[in-house]
């Protein structure tokens, strides 16, 4: 017995070999549930301990040998590679076999391993072209779970995941696990969900501990004041995020030259070279990344202790997600938010969320470095090559006529509401 829930011998094994000391509270109100074979609403954070939440129960549940039993939906590659390899560990000591199929790589050798799946992990676009190809078999599936739902609708997958769904035995456990309710999960709730019990675990992150500032700098001047910032406060673990794949690729260009080494992840890069990066970061051979949202999103990355935002989210809800990363487990964590003319609507729409708390800070002065923009990159005037010095002091927040203005102090919060970012469905 663990924290007063029983796991099969083999299971618990396994837990205790993975450093696990105890349950975190959503795998400690998630799994008798699932146990007893009842439908679960979880809603987590990243780094709550979700994927055991319901992998362990799964397990369980799942034998050897009997065709795909149970079916993992998660929004993007990472996440699904990174949920295929927690299953792994978790049945080191049973014979189960886990397969993952995304898109962005031959699908031939998922056709393969999809013949002796006993759990399928995958994201929407791939499964449902295994499902129209006829590779994958989904008569035998008796556990659905839905993993990061929110987003996986917000990046408007949600069709897909019904098409999913309908291929699915009616006579079934589903599961879904989600940050924020939104409009979609409470439609999907209610559609395909048969009396769930909903569980919601304390926050992981420990706001007490994060500390949140934004500066105002001119567009021109962000890259110089983020390369003072890096190279003056000495952070630990720090991940970037940036709006685009693009600005990914010309920062990270950028900040070589500067003497700056860093690790690029988003949606446009191999699966090789996004494995690359996270192992690189991961391991701590590389202490900074930069990151698009969509490739970041639903990563369990430890002791990050700074997170940068060089373009503003455009959403409370996405700043959330950034931000929770940072500040785990007693551990103090730093956000930075760079604040330049285009970003005053995305952040108005952050500050949405009022209880934030986000606090100005006197801009240092720093040396003017040039900036080499992509030609593929939007709005390059703003963030075209300068030369010389010029200082970028505190001269406050002039806002437009009619707009509120941005509220010094608020009390934290862990909660946001947005319509969320949408792209291709199929791209995963």
């Amino acid at each position: 017995m663990i924290s007063g829930i029983h796991l099969h011998p083999e299971l618990k094994k396994a837990f205790l070999d993975l450093g696990f000391e105890e349950m975190t509270d959503i795998q400690k109100k998630a799994i008798p549930l699932i146990q007893e074979g009842k439908d679960v609403i979880g809603q987590s954070q990243t780094g709550s301990g979700k994927t055991a939440a319901f992998g362990f129960p799964i397990l369980e549940k799942v034998q050897g040998n009997h065709g795909i039993q149970a079916l993992v939906l998660v929004p993007t590659r990472e996440l699904c590679e990174q949920v295929t390899s927690e299953l792994k560990k978790f049945s080191k000591y049973k014979k189960i076999n886990v397969t993952s199929v995304y898109g962005g790589v031959s699908i031939n050798p998922q056709i393969a391993q999809l013949r002796y799946a006993d759990i399928a992990v995958g994201t929407p676009g791939r499964t449902l072209d295994h499902l129209q190809r006829g590779t994958i078999n989904l008569k035998k599936v008796k556990i659905l779970v839905l993993d990061e739902a929110d987003k996986m609708f917000d990046m408007g997958f949600i069709d897909d995941v019904k098409r999913i769904i309908s291929q699915v035995p009616k006579d079934r456990q589903t599961l879904l696990f989600s940050a924020t309710v939104s409009r979609e999960v409470h439609e999907v709730v209610k559609n395909y969900m048969k009396n769930p019990h909903k569980v919601q675990a304390q926050a992981y992150v420990e706001h007490e501990k994060m500390v949140q500032h934004f500066y105002q700098v001119n567009s021109r001047d962000k890259f110089s004041l983020l390369v003072h910032i890096l190279k003056h406060e000495s952070p630990g673990l720090t991940i970037i995020f940036c709006a685009t794949r693009h600005r990914v690729d010309t920062l990270s260009k950028n900040l070589y030259k500067q003497g700056i080494q860093s690790e690029r992840l988003h949606g446009g890069l191999s699966q090789n070279q996004r494995k690359q990066s996270l192992g690189m970061f991961h391991s701590n051979e590389a202490n900074l990344l930069v990151a698009s949202d969509v490739a970041a999103r639903g990563l369990d990355i430890k002791n990050v202790s700074h997170i940068i935002n060089y373009d503003i989210p455009k959403t409370s809800k996405e700043y959330i997600h950034r931000i929770g990363r940072t500040a785990r487990a007693g551990k103090e964590g730093k956000v930075i938010s760079l604040l330049s003319e285009q970003d005053h609507d995305n952040f108005r729409n952050v500050l949405d969320d009022r209880s934030l708390v986000v606090q100005q800070l006197q801009s240092p002065e720093f040396q003017r470095v040039p900036f080499a923009v992509s030609a593929r990159e939007p709005n390059s005037k703003a963030y075209g090559r300068h030369s010389g010095y010029r200082p970028s002091g505190p001269r406050g927040y002039r806002r437009p006529e009619g707009r509120k203005p941005y509220p010094a102090h608020r009390e934290s919060h862990s909660r946001g509401r947005s319509q969320g970012h949408r792209r291709n469905p199929h791209s995963n």
